[in-house]
């Protein structure tokens, strides 16, 4: 048996094993240990796809597990967490929509939006040819990252607005709407593997690096929502630069 040929696999493994964990302590409400533990995901996701390419073991077994791997991690937690966010906050300016509906039950299924725009990500990504050195649509790592960030800064800001309009159950809503779009949108955006050093050929990945970097040390937990939007920006500057 080729062990070599496991590696990738087993480290995949892991990246879900990550995600259950996260999913436990989601239902705990313990965002801190979820974020942890995504970012662990995350991390092993890297790696699983360096190390097939490492020992030229890629394979199409590699890639399904990837991306059901990846639903768990990047696709069921995010949403639960922004599930358990809207159920919550919800008492927050929905009293009026009580009158019809029964909001405490219903509202707070908005967060799965987010699911299920990773999980038509994450299989559109399967058969598009077009994403083999780059992305059409935000990664659902970089998704999760951006959603498992709101209750970390909801937390640990000092800021009373800037808490009560993170916590603002419209918002919540709002934004697990824009995050299946943004999942799924036309938008070319360029990829953080760096297969040489090519500084011409890379330099928008290191650039983007080193500003991450800025926000991250500089901001803290609230740089990372930042970095997401800077990823975002960087790669619309570059079709445009193209073009």
């Amino acid at each position: 048996m080729n062990i070599k040929s496991k590696i990738p696999n087993f480290i995949t493994l892991l990246n879900l094993l990550s995600g259950c964990i996260a999913l436990v302590f989601v239902a705990r409400n313990r965002f801190d240990i979820v974020f942890f533990f995504v970012c662990l995901g995350i991390f092993l996701d890297f790696f699983d796809g360096f190390f097939a390419r490492l020992f030229k073991v890629q394979s199409p077994l590699g890639v399904q597990l990837d991306s059901l791997a990846d639903m768990v991690t990047s696709g069921a937690v995010p949403g639960f967490v922004m599930f358990q966010l809207i159920f919550k906050y919800q008492n927050q300016g929905i009293s009026v929509l009580d009158d019809f509906f029964p909001t405490n039950h219903i509202l707070p299924l908005a967060g799965f939006l987010i699911t299920l725009g990773s999980c038509y990500r994450l299989a559109k990504f399967n058969i598009d040819t077009r994403q083999t050195n780059s992305f059409i649509g935000l990664p659902t790592p970089a998704n999760a990252l951006f959603i498992l960030s709101i209750p970390l800064i909801i937390d640990s800001t000092t800021f009373l607005g800037l808490k009560e309009f993170l916590s603002n159950p419209y918002f919540l809503m709002a934004i697990s709407a824009f995050s299946a779009y943004i999942l799924n949108a036309e938008i070319p955006l360029f990829s953080l593997k760096i297969k040489n050093f090519s500084w011409e050929r890379h330099k928008i990945q290191v650039l983007f690096l080193l500003f991450s970097l800025i926000l991250l040390f500089s901001f803290k937990i609230l740089g990372l929502p930042l970095v997401i939007l800077l990823y975002v920006l960087l790669s619309v500057i570059q079709n445009k630069t193209v073009q």
